[in-house]
Order: C-alpha cells, then structure tokens, then sequence
C-alpha cells in the first residue's frame, strides 16, 4: 500500500518560514520524481516544485529563489523549504510521487500565511 504523508504545516507570519516533510512508503521512493504542488481556496492545483531521482529540481517561477526541494533517499523522505512566505501562498500542500506509470498523492497539509 503507497502512503505519502506530508507534515510541516502551520500559521506563519508573512517573511517567515517553513520546511515541509513527505515521508513515503509502499514504493521504490529512490526512483521516483517527487513534486510538491499547492492549492488555494477558490484555485486550482498548482505545480510548486520538482525533483528527479537524481536530485535535479525544477521550480515555479513564483517561487524561485526562496523554495528549496530536497530528497533523502534512506529516509524515503522529500522536503520543501519555504522562505520569505507570502499571504497569497496560503493553501494547502500536497506531495506527489510520479513514476513508472503511477502516479501518488499524499492528503496535504495547510500552510496559513497570515499576521
């Protein structure tokens, strides 16, 4: 059974930080892309961050420069540093896990920017 459970979350203060965890089971994480997408009341889902197997990342242009992905493939886990949050940026974050034909959502964790 795949399981990706995202945790981090929380309220922040706008210029403030936070680092997202996705713990994954069930699947071979080592060979799977790892993304982390968002999604805002009222929005669709949107593409926030990338990273292959082999550690090479991608990011949206609205957050480059202040997110940082990352992977631990002993702890099958993929984090998300968050910096310089902005209100707008509230939502809810989701971990996905794409590969070989599959592709995996985690349940999400909220993320509130706000003073």
């Amino acid at each position: 059974q795949v399981q990706l459970v995202e945790s981090g979350g929380g309220l922040v203060q706008p210029g403030g930080s936070l680092r997202l965890s996705c713990a994954a089971s069930g699947i071979a994480f080592r060979v799977y892309n790892m993304a982390w997408y968002r999604q805002a009341p009222g929005k669709q889902r949107e593409l926030v961050a990338t990273i292959n197997g082999g550690g090479n990342t991608d990011y949206s242009d609205s957050v480059k420069g202040r997110f940082t992905i990352s992977r631990d493939n002993a702890k099958n886990t993929v984090y998300l540093q968050m910096n310089i949050l902005k209100p707008e940026e509230t939502a809810v974050y989701y971990c996905n896990a794409h590969g070989g034909g599959s592709d995996y959502w985690g349940k999400g964790t909220l993320v509130t920017v706000s003073s």
